[in-house]
């Protein structure tokens, strides 16, 4: 338990402590994270702190500004584990900003992940890999927030298909 604990003050620390090639990664190190050489680990970026150890980075690679990226996905109760799975980043590869990859994906070597991306499924090598544009989705007749109270299931019911 007490390991447990420190591994996640050195994850909240590597989130805000300047050194994104000497410190930030050698924190994550010590947590577990397997990491290769001349990595990039930009600030506020949360590397899993329940199972760091499924986590494998290669040479080379840059992580931008507000990553994420989970070895798990639990709903708060064990027996609903959705697993935990082994995250790899292969060498060469660049994540931008504010990206989010899920557990059991691999990105592939040299592939660019553009900013804002949610890696839900593995990453070819030399793939740039992103989002469509965004585009509206849906009309909204109910708001979602009303005279500061949420009204989630209005909401939701009221949404129109355009």
């Amino acid at each position: 338990m007490a390991g447990n604990l420190l591994h996640r003050l050195l994850g909240k620390l590597a989130m805000v402590l300047p050194g994104g090639y000497t410190l930030r990664p050698w924190l994550h190190r010590i947590r577990g994270v397997q990491l290769g050489k001349n990595v990039w680990i930009s600030q506020l970026v949360y590397i899993d702190e329940i199972h760091p150890e499924k986590i494998v980075i290669g040479d080379n690679v840059t992580i931008g500004l507000g990553c994420t990226i989970f070895a798990h996905f639990y709903l708060g109760d064990r027996s609903l584990d959705q697993g935990s799975g082994k995250v790899v980043i292969e060498r060469g590869v660049f994540i931008g900003p504010n990206c989010t990859i899920l557990n059991g994906v691999t990105i592939g070597e040299g592939s660019v992940v553009v900013a804002g991306s949610v890696v839900t499924k593995s990453v070819p090598p030399g793939v740039l890999f992103g989002p469509s544009p965004c585009a509206p989705l849906a009309r909204i007749t109910h708001p979602l927030i009303r005279e500061g109270k949420v009204y989630y299931d209005r909401f939701l019911f009221g949404l129109k298909k355009l």
